[in-house]
């Protein structure tokens, strides 16, 4: 069953035809990569896939939703339930812990504190950083604040992880090490990745590579 299908997505800035008609399916649980020269629009397909922002043209379902139909308010609050993000710089809040930043999203849903931590807790274990998470973003190494990343994109149990150059900001151990951890987070949680990455390892890695070419995949 296809968690994700996309038809004819196009997006221009200005004169810029970025998207050029993209019509995608990905299955639940599928690893999918997605590679191409630097702009070709890796990057606006996935903001557009993870509803960051919209086409100009087209049509997307996720878990069932036709996503582009939802107001502004309704699609903000369908993606911190349906959807996480990893991004290559870890954007995350330098006056929190550990703990405290992977648990935002949650508090952002509703979640009381207790819950929030026994999950965030949870998930740090599994990502093995649980000994680090009374430590600020800047005590903690580039591997562990990524993995700390990936917990707050888990919290709230997502259909889909979007992860944008997850790696590229990674010794070489540390993107080994992540690269394997998208495999048994999909194990252990059931998970959906799409990946944009410049990464030749990473990508050949995924289930399926696709690479979008002059708007086009």
């Amino acid at each position: 069953m296809a968690i994700i299908e996309a038809k004819g997505l196009e997006k221009s800035y200005g004169e810029l035809k970025v998207l050029k008609g993209i019509d995608l399916a990905i299955a639940e649980k599928e690893i999918v990569s997605i590679v191409g020269a630097s702009g070709a629009g890796k990057t606006t397909l996935l903001q557009i896939l993870g509803t960051l922002d919209r086409p100009d043209q087209g049509k997307m379902s996720i878990a069932g939703t036709d996503v582009f139909s939802l107001s502004d308010r309704k699609m903000s609050k369908f993606r911190n339930e349906q959807i996480g993000f990893i991004f290559q710089f870890h954007q995350l809040l330098p006056e929190f812990s550990a703990l405290e930043n992977a648990c935002l999203p949650a508090f952002i849903n509703g979640k009381t504190r207790t819950e929030a931590e026994t999950r965030a807790k949870e998930i740090l274990a599994f990502l093995k950083v649980d000994h680090r998470m009374e430590h600020k973003p800047n005590e903690l190494s580039g591997g562990e604040q990524q993995r700390v990343a990936v917990a707050r994109a888990l919290i709230n149990n997502p259909s889909v992880v979007f992860a944008d150059e997850p790696s590229g900001n990674l010794d070489s151990k540390n993107a080994d090490d992540l690269h394997k951890l998208f495999f048994d987070l999909r194990d252990q949680f059931g998970q959906t990745f799409v990946i944009v990455t410049h990464n030749r390892a990473l990508a050949d890695m995924a289930d399926r590579k696709l690479e979008i070419v002059d708007g086009h995949l």
